[in-house]
């Protein structure tokens, strides 16, 4: 069992990873603004409220813990770059604190995986979702130049179904953009906190 910090615990991503660990008996701490968006109860998660852009509420979250996953993403009411400029404040309280284990959620079409989408999906990258796969791009980068023991993984496109251990992953480039469930992402996650098969790696699931 390990004591977790998770950042972006709200989102569908996170909720799933927040709840598959507390469920394995790990003990989790989280980073919300707004508590009430999370609906997770249970005795082993503690609640930080505050804004991963304030590097003193993001060592708060940090302290103690043994692994990290961020699962940050962008919405229309955040800044630019809130999903970078937050990771950069984990990576210093990490590095700060002497935490190693970092598995960050990024996503397919991200870095060297842009060419395994859609061409429709790429049309969107370079339109609407500009912004946000800039930030991806400056989070992927600020993770490998952190000097931890990152994973980064890449999801396709992400629905709500179940968990069913049934996905596609790894490095093949042959992985495209198909659908996974957030649960079977979580799942994975968590399996790359204490396994070195993708370690400093991006392996995609879908």
């Amino acid at each position: 069992m390990m004591k977790l910090a998770v950042f972006g615990a709200t989102g569908g991503t996170g909720q799933e990873i927040v709840k598959q660990a507390l469920k394995a008996g790990h003990e989790v701490t989280v980073l919300v603004r707004d508590s009430s968006r999370l609906h997770v109860n249970h005795d082993k998660l503690y609640l930080v409220i505050g804004n991963v852009l304030n590097l003193e509420k993001v060592e708060e979250t940090l302290a103690g813990s043994e692994a990290v996953c961020c699962s940050l993403g962008n919405t229309a009411h955040n800044p630019d770059f809130v999903v970078s400029d937050g990771t950069q404040n984990i990576i210093a309280g990490m590095s700060k604190q002497h935490i190693k284990r970092l598995v960050v959620v990024s996503a397919l079409g991200v870095g060297d995986s842009r060419d395994r989408v859609s061409r429709s999906f790429k049309m969107m990258v370079k339109t609407v979702l500009r912004k946000a796969y800039e930030d991806k791009e400056r989070q992927e980068q600020l993770v490998r130049e952190s000097g931890l023991d990152w994973v980064i993984v890449r999801p396709g496109g992400l629905t709500n179904g179940p968990a069913t251990g049934e996905y596609e992953f790894g490095l093949d480039p042959s992985i495209g953009g198909g659908q996974v469930s957030r649960a079977d992402v979580a799942a994975f996650v968590l399996q790359q906190l204490s396994e070195d098969t993708f370690l400093h790696q991006t392996p995609a699931i879908a």
